[in-house]
């Protein structure tokens, strides 16, 4: 391959942008979990996420999240474009605080359940899930 100068161009443009790229979509991430918790602390553990460990394609990820005692649930993919993926809510008469769904991932990338429960107080859990083909443009 020769080096142009539209080809150094090109390499420039895509080094800045694979550099750039994370620090925005951890900041979409950053700003669905403020918007959700109002900035209050985060504690680990208290809910469970069932996954995959490997999802041969991206399209549809079978993902559940059991959250005894919660009356909202966000769940958030962190390497997608848009990471915010679902709010659940719970009312007084649910028999119990779980939800299941396929989801779409760009990639290999981590998953983050945060459920406010009934007192006030916000508990995370995540799961790294390796993606073999991607669903988001990927």
């Amino acid at each position: 391959m020769e080096l142009t100068r539209r080809n150094a161009l090109a390499i420039g443009a895509g080094a800045f942008a694979a550099t750039i790229l994370p620090f925005q979509v951890s900041a979409a991430a950053d700003e669905a979990l403020m918007a959700f918790t109002g900035g209050a602390d985060v504690a680990d553990g208290g809910i469970t996420i069932t996954s995959p460990e490997i999802a041969e394609n991206g399209n549809t990820v079978p993902v559940s999240v059991d959250a005894p005692g919660a009356v909202s649930i966000l769940l958030l993919a962190d390497g997608n474009p848009d990471p915010k993926t679902a709010v659940a809510n719970f009312g007084p008469l649910a028999a119990a605080q779980r939800v299941s769904m396929r989801i779409r991932l760009a990639g290999s990338q981590n998953i983050v359940a945060i459920a406010k429960m009934a007192d006030g107080s916000f508990v995370k859990a995540s799961n790294p899930i390796k993606v073999t083909i991607g669903g988001c443009g990927g």
